[in-house]
């Protein structure tokens, strides 16, 4: 047994993809049949050619035709008559193989593209020609690339570690459960596998090391186990465990158009979290009366350059008018960290989860941040828009970005653009903005508390060292103090708060905070249902002396975890 993070609740029995890179080194060798080795060119050219067009197909229904034109680019190098002839010389002059043939012609058409240091463009292509030549050598070689948009059967994904450029294409139905070496609670594979509600075991440090393609294992997401090699009884029991969490979904589905309200009668807004506008069907289907959180970061990671105005324009109008009347909050670019875009050329720093990252390089880099604010204001007329502003640590950074906006209105309104009534928020996720957040309610119309990263800056926790995951703790007191204390601030000026982190899903979290009074829990859509049927069977005027209790305490997690159990019998039967 393999022991992990929990990530994503539920038990799942089946077999194991395991995605990971294999060793693609190559020996240059004489040949001595060179219609052979041309032979052996064309056909992993084809081959090729083959895999990137399904790969492709898969893209564009999963992402739409602009996101899979990337696959495009990769078609035409394969097909590309110099290329070819390039390689075909390079054979024939140095009568070796075709891999060592192939490697030279890159390496030269690199170094080409290289010098082109003032055109993107040139420079993107330099990704791409190492893409196909991967491709088109692990063909030579006769080992088949690891690729999840190929998955074709039902599998439990196994990696070192996911990051969101290796999800893009994937069809969510081949994929049964994750297991990954690294990652905690907040890592992309965790937040991927709870907005598909599939399990999810994190953090396991061996896993593909320890687990074999087509092997046959059980993951527990609940318990953060993993059984290798299970016994046909074992095997019985987590399909009996399948069959009810199927079961339950069904009963859960009876929920999707129910109001949430608690017992005693106090509603509640449950909202989802999306990234693309693949998500909808996915926000529409678990009930959710709002959406909380949209990633924009993943309409520019999709793509080989930055996204024009009238690209984002058409996302960002078809996911408000899918979703009207239901208000949706749309984060403006949070990238840096662990999301970087290449084609920014940004430089690498040494510490970029606090480097330039999210509103800091929106304001630094203000034609981007311009595009997508006028984007955003045009497909305010479609729907109930929102726009959060991420990352802010200062009043000045928020006044910079409300002024930016408020410029960027007034030319649209100066040109007679339609446009509807847009609130603008923060997300709260910076210490510093938790601790003046009575200043900021006085300037925004709605905050929202990004727990991802205030548990994470708070407890001076990087939530990608597996060493310190043990600090991701979102029931800690210090934890739940800002929270509280960001919750009172918006509530004495009037405005909403909100929550966008995973602790919103949290069923440990969920009476917490109901007790402490947040207004809206933004979550992956697959865990609106289940905290739907929650709350309806929670008391909010009982869970505020729980809130008390914990906030004034001098407790431990465990102990928080332990009050919650008390409070609320059966509390981790939820998760």
């Amino acid at each position: 047994m393999l022991k992990g993070i929990a990530a994503s609740d539920g038990v799942v029995c089946g077999h194991v993809f395991r995605y990971s890179e294999p060793d693609l080194s190559i020996t240059k060798r004489s040949i001595t049949n060179l219609d052979h080795e041309l032979n052996r060119f064309h056909q992993a050219l084809e081959a090729a050619v083959s895999e990137v067009e399904m790969i492709k197909t898969r893209a564009t229904k999963n992402l739409g035709a602009d996101s899979a034109q990337v696959f495009s680019a990769h078609i035409a190098m394969l097909q590309d008559p110099e290329f070819i002839k390039s390689v075909e010389d390079e054979i024939a002059r140095q009568r070796c193989n075709a891999e060592a043939a192939l490697a030279t012609v890159v390496t030269d058409y690199g170094a080409s593209l290289a010098k082109l240091t003032d055109n993107p463009y040139m420079q993107e292509r330099i990704t791409d020609l190492h893409d196909i030549s991967k491709r088109v050598t692990a063909h030579l070689l006769g080992i088949k690339l690891p690729d999840l948009a190929l998955l074709d059967r039902p599998v439990i994904v196994v990696t070192h570690d996911l990051i969101p450029s290796d999800t893009v294409s994937v069809d969510a139905k081949y994929i049964l459960g994750f297991v990954t070496d690294l990652g905690g609670r907040t890592s992309h594979s965790s937040i991927l596998a709870r907005s598909l509600n599939i399990p999810a075991v994190v953090g396991t440090q061996t896993a593909t090391a320890d687990l074999a393609t087509d092997e046959m294992v059980i993951i527990n997401g609940t318990t953060g186990s993993v059984i290798s090699e299970p016994t046909a009884a074992e095997i019985a029991t987590a399909k009996q465990a399948m069959a009810d969490r199927q079961a339950n979904r069904v009963r859960l589905a009876k929920l999707r158009h129910h109001q949430t309200v608690t017992k005693d009668g106090i509603g509640v807004t449950l909202a989802a979290n999306m990234g693309t506008a693949n998500d909808i069907p996915s926000v529409l289907d678990n009930g959710a009366e709002a959406v909380g959180l949209m990633r924009t970061e993943f309409l520019y990671m999709d793509a080989e350059r930055v996204p024009t105005e009238d690209e984002q324009f058409a996302i960002y109008r078809q996911v408000v008018s899918a979703l009207a009347p239901r208000p949706v909050v749309i984060r403006t670019l949070d990238i840096g960290g662990d999301k970087p875009l290449p084609y920014l050329h940004q430089a690498p720093e040494a510490n970029p989860f606090m480097g330039e990252r999210a509103i800091r390089q929106s304001l630094a880099h203000q034609p981007l941040f311009r595009s997508q604010l006028r984007a955003l204001i045009r497909a305010s007329a479609y729907g109930h828009l929102r726009i959060m502003f991420p990352m802010i640590a200062t009043l000045d950074e928020f006044r910079q970005a409300k002024a930016i906006y408020d410029d960027e209105r007034s030319k649209l309104t100066t040109a007679q653009v339609p446009m509807g009534k847009i609130d603008v928020g923060m997300m709260v996720e910076v210490p510093a903005a938790a601790m003046l957040a009575d200043r900021f309610a006085q300037e925004v119309d709605f905050m929202s508390i990004g727990t991802n990263d205030l548990i994470g800056y708070a407890m001076a926790d990087d939530r990608t060292n597996q060493d310190v995951a043990y600090l991701y703790q979102p029931y800690h007191p210090a934890v739940l103090r800002l929270v509280d204390r960001i919750v009172r601030a918006g509530h004495a000026a009037g405005i909403p708060v909100a929550m966008c982190g995973e602790m919103a899903g949290d069923p440990i979290a969920v009476p917490i905070l109901l007790g402490i009074g947040l207004d809206e829990f933004s979550m992956g859509a697959g865990s609106i249902l289940k905290t739907r049927q929650l709350m309806g069977t929670l008391n909010v005027h009982e869970l505020q002396s729980l809130a008390d209790t914990v906030l004034n305490s001098t407790s431990t997690s465990q102990e928080v975890i332990t009050m919650v159990q008390a409070a609320v019998p059966g509390i981790l039967d939820v998760r």
